[in-house]
């Protein structure tokens, strides 16, 4: 199944039911009167948190969701039914954002936790309801009252009790195997991983959840590699585990990009806890070991953990490391670490540059790249699946099964009326 982590979605709830203008009129009865019910309200638009999913899927390829109408009132003094509710299931931690990515509406970080995002309108009142001493054969009904609708973002961020990050061929997803039951790419050549990992590592009796990311390079948070769109995926994480390649020429340069990205993201990244690991000691020799870490050290001002991966040396002590220092977080904080909302800006469309050319810039106020022009796409390139997912380029449309309006005969003697009306760590100032 495709990882997707990100979807623009526009949600309806149902518009309440027409009243209806009846009268009594019955044999042998000497005096009827008005007798139209109330329409029925309509269904709302619940968003649910589900255990098992762990992607937006789901939502890429239907994104019109609207709850069914009120039936409309009968005579005999009958109320229409209440329109059918429509459940979005999405999985734990996804946020629900507005249209400009701004403002956080909902946050699910509980399994079978329920929202109702959007209510139905109330159903309008018959002619029985407008009756008076004066009065006494009304014609008057109400429409009911229109629904609610909007536009919205869903965006899932992962929790985690630790995050990995790192440059590319850090060793981050060598590490994830070595100690979970996660089955993650693992290959020679940079950004194996293109999605987020999660899995439970179990250190002595106990057991955390850890999440290993895509790797970052520098000016991610420009869009350069893969972006920085899966940093959101570490922000729910409560400690950072900071992989370097030990075999890399400049390994304080290494850990400085990172933290240069993570403070250009924001979202608190850079004020997390941080355990620093020196990777890959086994093709080191004990010389380059010992000048490394000294290095990093000075540079980090920080304990540096030296391990390997590959052969399993060190990792031990790390993740005892990363449990303590979980273990004291929840202590003082039991709830899921609040995730602010963070915006991503997505690649251009396919055949216009790439912003690191200097001739497209990102319009916050369209909410779309301008400038630049159309050409081929040289080596190197994203590919048509990297595209920003979820939401419709302008001019598209979406095939989407309309509510159909309820239809039906009417009882002899009724109007219905009609609906066209409205330790070993670190913090790092940001």
């Amino acid at each position: 199944m495709k990882f997707l982590d990100q979807a623009k979605v526009f949600l309806k709830s149902g518009d309440g039911g027409p009243g209806a203008v009846a009268f009594r009129r019955e044999k042998f009865i000497e005096f009827g009167g008005p007798d139209g019910g109330d329409g029925g309200r309509g269904g709302d638009v619940i968003i649910e948190a589900a255990d098992g999913l762990n992607t937006l899927i789901d939502y890429r390829y239907k994104q019109h969701f609207k709850a069914q109408r009120g039936h409309h009132g009968m005579g005999s003094n009958r109320n229409g039914a209440r329109g059918e509710d429509v459940v979005l299931r999405v999985p734990v931690g996804t946020q629900i954002l507005d249209e400009n990515q701004e403002t956080v509406l909902c946050d699910l970080t509980e399994a079978g936790q329920r929202r109702v995002f959007l209510r139905g309108g109330d159903g309008g009142h018959g002619n029985a309801h407008f009756k008076t001493p004066t009065n006494r054969a009304p014609r008057k009904f109400h429409p009911g009252w229109p629904g609610q609708e909007q536009w919205v973002w869903l965006r899932l961020k992962l929790i985690a009790d630790a995050g990995l990050l790192g440059l590319p061929n850090a060793g981050k997803s060598t590490f994830l195997a070595a100690t979970t039951a996660a089955k993650p790419k693992i290959a020679d050549y940079p950004f194996t991983t293109l999605a987020p990992n999660l899995g439970v590592v179990r250190a002595g009796d106990e057991e955390f959840v850890i999440a290993d990311i895509p790797g970052l390079i520098e000016g991610a948070h420009e869009g350069h590699g893969l972006g920085d769109r899966f940093l959101g995926h570490v922000e729910r994480s409560r400690i950072l585990l900071h992989l370097i390649d030990g075999t890399a020429d400049d390994v304080v340069a290494s850990y400085r990009t990172i933290r240069n990205e993570l403070e250009a993201y924001g979202g608190n990244l850079a004020d997390k806890p941080e355990v620093i690991g020196l990777n890959k000691s086994d093709a080191l020799l004990d010389e380059e070991i010992e000048e490394k870490k000294k290095a990093l050290e000075e540079a980090s001002g920080a304990e540096v953990m030296v391990l390997s991966g590959v052969t399993g040396d060190g990792v031990k002590q790390v993740l005892y490391r990363l449990l303590t220092v979980i273990k004291e977080s929840k202590a003082e904080d039991p709830e899921v670490i609040n995730a602010p909302a963070t915006r991503s800006i997505p690649r251009p469309p396919v055949g216009q540059k790439l912003p690191d050319d200097g001739e497209m810039q990102w319009d916050d106020e369209t909410g779309e790249w301008v400038g630049g022009e159309d050409g081929d796409l040289e080596n190197g390139d994203f590919e048509e699946d990297d595209l920003e997912e979820g939401g419709l380029e302008e001019g598209e449309e979406l095939d989407g099964e309309e509510d159909e309006g309820l239809d039906g005969d009417e009882p002899e003697g009724e109007e219905d009326g009609s609906d066209d009306d409205t330790d070993g760590t670190s913090r790092h100032g940001a």
